[in-house]
């Protein structure tokens, strides 16, 4: 299909040459943060591509957003330091006060701040957010912020994180999702505490600690108790996104495996002249093809403002399955060499193997598919 926004495409194709593979090598041997590559991308102006004109962005629709994130990993680059300020923002912007949006978006447009961090997961309920333990008790003027989350990428690396903790005790609610808060925290906050978390993949990963932490009742995103609808309203956009850098990764991997197999030759022939190593390279391609389109719709329908929540969920999990088969299908037919730190494709095959897992996985996915589409019997 013709690839839209094609200016913006360009545009972030040349920044990423500035960002070869040895760059994100080095980064995964010192588990260190890709700064040079963030800061390029926010002079750019890539970052602020959602933050309202009025406010120092570009102003620009979702699926630019996805555009940008498809093309840095179709790039052979990274995506994961950038895009969380992309959807993070979201609550921020749909949700804050003028005072909040006023303070906080331009700084952040321009760099000066970062939004990177995002509090939910923690180590006891994972995908059960509703059952999360960290508490916040008002005392005043403040919040007072007990708890612990996990899997909270980037903490190291914000000035803010966008935090979800519980105000009202479950058995004060109707309902679970009830009496969940959003805060804007500062991470100089005291009682803040911040722990590498070493994982598979280098994405500045952590757990943080908050004990007694006192969070200005200023910094309350919305309503009390409304948290939960809050990260829901941006977790469509936040499938979509990711959905972009898989297929970002799946042309990456296909361009890869295509280019090696017409060039590497054994028996006297290259070996992409055999139906066992063109036919997996194939689909992978055809399940791609057939995963934008999902995607497409899905951004097309966030943009509209209308309700999109299963093809942002069938997009993100068909694609993330499709980058995954064009992996296998890359790595494989490299052979030896795809398992050699200089050729890039181990690399990636670790990173978008995440896909399946985060933010959402596969299976929450089906289930909300056959409960919410299908109309079945909830499983859970």
């Amino acid at each position: 299909m013709t690839p839209d926004f094609p200016e913006i495409r360009d545009a972030v194709r040349r920044v990423c040459a500035q960002f070869p593979g040895a760059y994100w090598q080095k980064l995964e041997d010192a588990a260190a943060y890709p700064t040079k590559f963030v800061e390029a991308m926010t002079e750019a102006g890539f970052l602020a591509s959602l933050i309202p004109e009025s406010f120092g962005g570009a102003g620009l629709p979702l699926r630019a957003a996805a555009v940008i994130l498809e093309e840095i990993h179709a790039s052979g680059c990274n995506a994961a330091a950038c895009h969380a300020q992309m959807y993070i923002m979201g609550s921020l912007l749909r949700h804050g006060s003028a005072a909040q949006k006023q303070k906080y978006l331009p700084e952040i447009a321009a760099g000066r701040l970062r939004l990177q961090a995002f509090g939910v997961t923690e180590p006891t309920s994972g995908s059960d957010t509703t059952s999360l333990a960290t508490r916040a008790v008002r005392e005043g003027d403040h919040y007072v912020v007990t708890g612990q989350k996990v899997w909270t990428s980037r903490a190291f690396q914000s000035d803010l994180m966008l935090l979800l903790a519980r105000t009202t005790p479950v058995p004060d609610v109707k309902k679970k999702s009830e009496g969940l808060s959003l805060f804007l925290v500062d991470m100089k906050t005291p009682g803040i505490t911040v722990k590498p978390l070493k994982a598979m993949i280098n994405h500045n990963t952590t757990e943080v600690f908050l004990d007694q932490a006192r969070v200005p009742a200023e910094n309350l995103i919305g309503q009390e108790g409304k948290g939960f609808s809050y990260v829901l309203d941006s977790m469509n956009a936040e499938r979509l996104l990711i959905a972009a850098e898989c297929l970002g990764d799946g042309r990456w991997f296909t361009e890869k495996a295509v280019a090696y197999t017409k060039d590497r030759k054994v028996f006297g022939r290259p070996i992409g002249q055999n139906q066992g190593v063109q036919f997996p390279i194939a689909r992978a391609y055809a399940e791609l093809q057939a995963a934008e389109l999902m995607v497409r719709e899905g951004c097309a329908l966030f943009d509209a403002g209308q309700p999109c929540g299963p093809q942002a969920n069938m997009g993100k999990m068909l694609a993330s399955e499709a980058s995954w088969h064009a992996g296998e299908a890359c790595l494989q037919s490299h052979g030896g060499f795809g398992f050699a730190r200089e050729y890039d494709v181990e690399r990636k095959w670790r990173e978008t193997r995440l896909y399946q897992v985060a933010p959402i996985s596969t299976n929450l996915i089906l289930s909300y598919v056959a409960e919410h589409v299908l109309g079945l019997p909830r499983s859970y």
